[in-house]
């Protein structure tokens, strides 16, 4: 990794010693992590409309800054996560445990509510109904006391029925209705838990499986190597298009025969065969070595992986293990669950995790756009929360990058084990705006954290968000990964943010790691122009991530693939000035663009088109005006769409914070670029 690395670097990293012992950072650091720093803008213009939107937005966000300095918006997901708290209710009170009637009942009231007109329930907010989600939320609903015999279950169950019934759910519903014998579980993915046992340097390793993925494979795998189920005392065999007894697995091969879908559908059935008559003593060296995974990452971390599935089959996993429910890790989980929830006076809703390293950073690179000061008391908080969040620990990142200092920022309140990319990009260029007192620790976080996303540059020239070069494709065809988001591979989204903090810190286009990194931005836009964004929604926020990159590091904008990417923001820009993009089109790329308009879409597109140098095209200035014009008189924004991603065309997102801190930047950074051409 030496070439990556700018000569500053190396001279630093020489002299790192001398620096930890005299606990001073030398003025060639400093120097380099102010380059490019943004400054305290200009004076305020007259209160025009615009900067009017500029300080109500303002206010709105310092408004709802927590006591020690971040911001936490609510994550919100579909009815999914709301129907596993049901079902783990019963799945612990099969076991002696007692079911919460009224946390139960104010749950069901929100998965009713929830519920569409044809029946079913969906993926996200205006999205068509959507066959696992609404088995899951029948279920839960059955488990909750309602009747199969309730109007609305009957109308449930015909919508249900229509998509294809239970046999059509995704692989990790179908392992969820085996355990409580709803499915047989010879129509379940195998995961057995002898891949623990597997090298780390084999291709079927759990490490060239993404993060989330692990956190959600171990502790299900450990579950099957038990064979632990639990019997609720009914069944929801009213799902089966034909009778359960005559139905037939949907995962059937492939023609022509030699493809890796069909290879592992054969693993998959051998694997079947030897999870009934599996060799003991090999499997009781797995489940230990898997239950001591899982307990080790418990370890500064907000549960497994600090999101709900992994959380939540940490659970399962101890219970097959013989843990009562009152052990102290189980009781560990369970405080973790009841951290994500959000109850109001008559229902109940679960997040999947939380936000607040991703939102104190944005929050920031806004506030400060707008016009506050890097001295502002405010900032200082957030910038004392953000240095205690940075990672000092060796996690799992370290099986593919083992000579990089530990550094790197996660996205919750505690997940020391799995520190991602993207927050890290974010966390640096916030870090860079805050004017910290000298001794707290600033100049050498920015240095380790530039060095750690170094470290994380894959080979395709591009990062992705949790480790290096996970992105062995052949492993999505393995029948546990249907849902098409095993692998953890570069993408332009991340990579455009990590050029972005480059850019800030000196990195220009001449630089080999930024060279390659524009070769793969390049390699991956589309025809059209625009480019995929995997964690937002979706190729509006792609193209912004990706040109504000380019533009960071300098890069010629009048070259011709960017301004096609310009163009393609101009050509799907709405009547009404906003711009709007529904998650259909990780479905349907032709619905690319398409979608009602929405705050953080309409703030996205602008911001691509201003690094884009497009700052006086009337597009822009219809964006502008549309945002200032929805703005509501507390300063925020109401958005009913959903804007990001968790697994395309599986698991969505609505960050409800989006709505208010990208329209602050996208308006600020219009006014900063009009006001230095008008000061000149």
């Amino acid at each position: 990794m030496d070439d990556l690395i700018p000569g500053f670097l190396d001279r630093i990293t020489m002299r790192w010693q001398a620096i930890n012992a005299t606990g001073t950072i030398p003025q060639a650091v400093l120097d380099r992590f102010a380059y490019n720093a943004p400054k305290d803008f200009l004076p305020e213009t007259p209160a025009s409309d615009l900067e009017v939107a500029i300080r109500r937005a303002r206010d709105f966000l310092l408004g709802i800054q927590k006591p020690d300095g971040h911001w936490v918006g609510e994550l919100e997901a579909d009815t999914t996560l709301t129907s596993d708290y049901i079902l783990l209710m019963h799945f612990l009170a099969a076991s002696g445990g007692e079911v919460d009637a009224e946390q139960q009942r104010k749950a069901a009231n929100y998965i009713l509510s929830k519920q569409l007109p044809e029946g079913g329930w969906n993926l996200y907010a205006n999205g068509p109904n959507e066959v696992s989600t609404s088995v899951k939320a029948y279920f839960a609903l059955r488990l909750a006391g309602c009747s199969k015999d309730e109007p609305f279950m009957q109308k449930a169950r015909e919508c249900i029925l229509g998509l294809g019934g239970i046999m059509e759910c995704n692989a990790f519903m179908k392992i969820y209705l085996s355990i409580f014998r709803q499915l047989d579980p010879k129509w379940a993915p195998a995961t057995p838990v002898e891949i623990m046992l597997l090298p780390t340097v084999f291709p079927f390793s759990i490490y060239e499986m993404s993060y989330w993925s692990r956190c959600i494979v171990v502790p299900l795998a450990i579950v099957q190597a038990r064979n632990y189920t639990v019997d609720v005392g009914f069944n929801i065999n009213e799902l089966y298009v034909k009778p359960r007894e005559t139905s037939k697995d949907s995962i059937v091969w492939e023609r022509p025969a030699l493809t890796w879908y069909n290879f592992f559908i054969n693993i998959d059935h051998l694997f079947k065969r030897y999870q009934r008559r599996p060799i003991r003593f090999i499997r009781e060296i797995a489940v230990k070595k898997a239950t001591r995974w899982i307990l080790s990452r418990q370890e500064k971390s907000a549960g497994l992986g600090a999101i709900w599935p992994g959380i939540i089959n940490t659970i399962f996993a101890l219970k097959a293990l013989g843990y009562p429910n009152d052990h102290p890790e189980i009781k560990r989980q369970l405080r973790e669950v009841q951290l994500l929830k959000i109850e109001e006076q008559d229902s109940l809703r679960m997040q999947p995790c939380m936000s607040p390293v991703w939102d104190t950073g944005w929050a920031t690179i806004a506030l400060h756009d707008s016009g506050l000061s890097m001295n502002d008391p405010r900032f200082v908080k957030a910038g004392r929360w953000l240095l205690g969040k940075e990672v000092r620990n060796y996690g799992d990142w370290r099986i593919k990058n083992p000579n990089v200092e530990p550094s790197g920022w996660y996205f919750e309140y505690a997940c020391e084990w799995f520190p991602d990319t993207d927050d890290s990009a974010v966390v640096l260029m916030a870090l860079q705006r805050i004017a910290l007192v000298a001794g707290v620790g600033k100049e050498a976080a920015l240095l380790r954290g530039t060095k750690w996303l170094l470290g994380m540059q894959c080979g395709d020239g591009g990062w992705g968000s949790f480790d290096k070069d996970n992105n062995r494709r052949f492993l999505n065809h393995i029948p546990f990964a249907d849902f098409g988001a095993i692998l953890d591979p570069s993408t332009s989204d991340v990579t455009g943010r990590c050029l972005d903090w480059f850019g800030r810190v000196g990195f220009d286009v001449n630089h080999r790691a930024v060279a390659r990194a524009v070769a793969f931005l390049k390699k991956e836009q589309e025809k059209d122009g625009s480019w995929f964004g995997r964690w937002g929604n979706n190729y509006i926020y792609g193209t912004w991530s990706a040109l504000s990159g380019l533009a960071s590091v300098g890069e010629d904008m009048e070259k011709d693939y960017v301004k096609r990417a310009a163009a393609w923001l101009k050509s799907v820009q709405l009547p009404g000035g906003g711009w709007g993009e529904r998650c259909t089109s990780y479905h349907d790329p032709s619905f690319k663009g398409k979608g009602p308009a929405t705050p953080s879409q309409t703030a996205w597109a602008i911001m691509g088109l201003l690094a884009a140098g497009e700052a006086e095209c009337p597009e822009v200035e219809r964006g502008i005006n549309y945002l200032i014009n929805i703005q509501k008189n507390d300063g925020s924004w109401d958005e009913g769409e959903w804007n990001a991603t968790g697994f395309p065309r599986f698991f969505y997102l609505e960050y409800h914070l989006y709505r208010n801190y990208f329209p602050l930047m996208a308006m600020s950074r219009y006014r900063n670029l009009r006001r230095k051409e008008e000061v000149g």
